[in-house]
């Protein structure tokens, strides 16, 4: 679901010059690590390469940074799952590659499985930040909104029923994605995984999914 940037290490004793992509990036890995409270000023200064005075000057405070983070991840996700989803693709196929590849985020290869970002910090977070319980709340009904999007198509082009039920559908398949990001950060196996995604095509498309017309 989403093409992950990484943070290219900075040589030190430059004058000050960054990448604020990169640092919020570098930032969000720290986060996706250890959750918002668990994690230092430190760690986040070094894990940005920024002192604390420039950190604060071009991110506001940790709760500000960390904020920034999240809007930068529900950005980055939306715009790739609306390429995932681009109707020209039948749903079904579609719909496995959106599943894959928020897979491969969650448990990147040679890395260790960390889930969703929402999901392992924002889900938590929330209950004591009203800002961050908004954004989630916001990030859901926008992913609903879009699989309920390509939910509609797929049935003007007769591969799902007209009878299905497109909001409902769209949160069954948003509801696979956060057992999948839960699944993986609890260290399930990448094959049960996979597992769950072919099973969860065929309930959601029909047994014969891989002849559904593209």
């Amino acid at each position: 679901m989403l093409e992950e940037k990484q943070a290219m290490p900075r040589a030190r004793g430059r004058p000050r010059a960054y990448d604020p992509d990169r640092a919020l990036a570098a930032a969000m890995q720290a986060f996706w690590r250890l959750g918002f409270a668990g994690t230092s000023l430190e760690e986040l200064s070094a894990a940005t390469d920024m002192n604390r005075p420039s950190m604060y000057a071009a991110f506001g405070d940790k709760r500000t940074l960390y904020r920034k983070t999240l809007d930068s991840y529900i950005a980055t996700a939306q715009q790739q799952s609306a390429r995932i989803f681009d109707a020209k693709v039948g749903f079904a196929e579609g719909l496995t590659e959106f599943f894959t590849a928020a897979l491969a985020w969650y448990l990147p290869e040679g890395g260790p499985p960390r889930g969703c970002y929402l999901i392992a910090t924002a889900a938590t977070e929330c209950m004591l930040d009203e800002n961050v319980k908004l954004r989630l709340q916001v990030a859901l009904d926008r992913f609903d909104e879009l699989i309920g999007q390509r939910v509609r198509q797929a049935q003007a082009a007769g591969e799902l029923s007209a009878t299905v039920d497109a909001a409902a559908l769209a949160s069954m398949v948003l509801g696979v994605v956060h057992t999948l990001a839960l699944r993986a950060r609890a260290g399930v196996a990448r094959a049960a995984l996979e597992k769950i995604i072919a099973g969860a095509v065929r309930a959601i498309c029909g047994p014969n999914a891989g002849q559904l017309p593209a």
